[in-house]
């Protein structure tokens, strides 16, 4: 897609949105509430048009041909609406022929998807209202991959699952990868981080960053973070440590535990690797005693909060409650 923008009213939700995704490849699709990220996801599902710019899917114009670009969609909405009296293989099976499915394709088809997404075994002619909640996800994720479309957009498929569901959603989507494009939609920021190849986030009807978890990292999140345990006169290690490192951060971040011992987070802006020195430093200042030091990995909410916040930044919006 390339310059899309939608308003509603005097609402900018959209304000030239561009990105594009290679074939196979899994997306995770952020952004905070109010972002753009549902309209985005309407005007690539073709249920509503763009004021202005393109969008294109496998090569087919929504704008000029908005049902042969849905050809090539599997579409999975939040809080999917399903039907709670039909078994599964029969919900499937009418799913195909709406999708243009019929004959031995669509019984192959619906064993197949059935298959991938576990639903054969257990839930095949269960009533999908008796369904738990992951295994209606299951069937929504089914649905949407039955056509086998070369893309597949899944709006929120982990939410409120217990952690063995998502375990299990987590797995599907990995079967997926190379199969079809994917392009997930969620706030559940772990899962996304390792479901997916690359991210887009949005921010403010804006694309504020795109790329790899690592690349999105260095970018917003440069320098190294550190956690170290001490116990002993934490101001005056303090001192000394930022003395030694120049544009060194320290901060304590909690009390001291049951046995006297205080986490300090240090923040260096330097890309090189300071664990041994750090480790070095406190040990010959002999203010205290050293548990133990290691590497903190920025998380890919650390990413969409620094992202997030150099785009409200920069346009000059609130930071609390600005995007729409």
């Amino acid at each position: 897609m390339r310059d899309l923008s939608k308003r509603y009213g005097p609402v900018a939700a959209l304000r030239g949105v561009s990105f594009s995704i290679p074939k196979g490849e899994v997306v995770g699709f952020l952004g905070p509430n109010g972002a753009g990220k549902s309209t985005t996801l309407r005007i690539l599902c073709g249920l509503m048009p763009a004021d202005s710019g393109v969008a294109k899917v496998c090569g087919v114009s929504l704008a000029q041909d908005p049902i042969g670009a849905r050809r090539h969609i599997g579409y999975m909405p939040e809080n999917n609406p399903l039907p709670e009296d039909m078994k599964v293989v029969e919900y499937l099976r009418l799913r195909g022929r709406l999708k243009n499915l019929s004959g031995r394709t669509l019984r192959a088809r619906v064993e197949e998807v059935m298959d991938l997404c576990d639903l054969r075994r257990k839930a095949r002619r269960k009533l999908i209202g008796s369904l738990s909640k992951g295994y209606r996800q299951r069937v929504g994720i089914a649905d949407a991959i039955l056509a086998n479309p070369a893309v597949a957009i899944l709006d929120e498929p982990t939410i409120g699952l217990d952690p063995h569901q998502v375990i299990t959603i987590r797995t599907l989507l990995s079967q997926l990868r190379g199969k079809m494009t994917t392009i997930i939609s969620s706030h559940i920021l772990p899962e996304i981080e390792l479901s997916c190849d690359r991210v887009v986030i949005i921010n403010n009807g804006r694309v504020v960053a795109v790329g790899t978890p690592a690349e999105l990292r260095r970018e917003f999140v440069p320098g190294r973070s550190y956690q170290m345990e001490v116990a002993g006169d934490v101001e005056k290690l303090s001192g000394i440590l930022r003395a030694r490192f120049a544009g060194l951060q320290v901060k304590a971040e909690e009390a001291a535990d049951a046995d006297g011992f205080h986490r300090l987070v240090l923040k260096s802006e330097q890309s090189a690797n300071l664990s041994e020195a750090l480790l070095a430093a406190a040990v010959e200042a002999k203010v205290g005693r050293v548990r133990g030091l290691f590497q903190k990995e920025p998380t890919l909410e650390d990413v969409f909060l620094a992202a997030t916040l150099r785009n409200w930044d920069v346009a000059g919006e609130p930071h609390e409650n600005g995007a729409r």
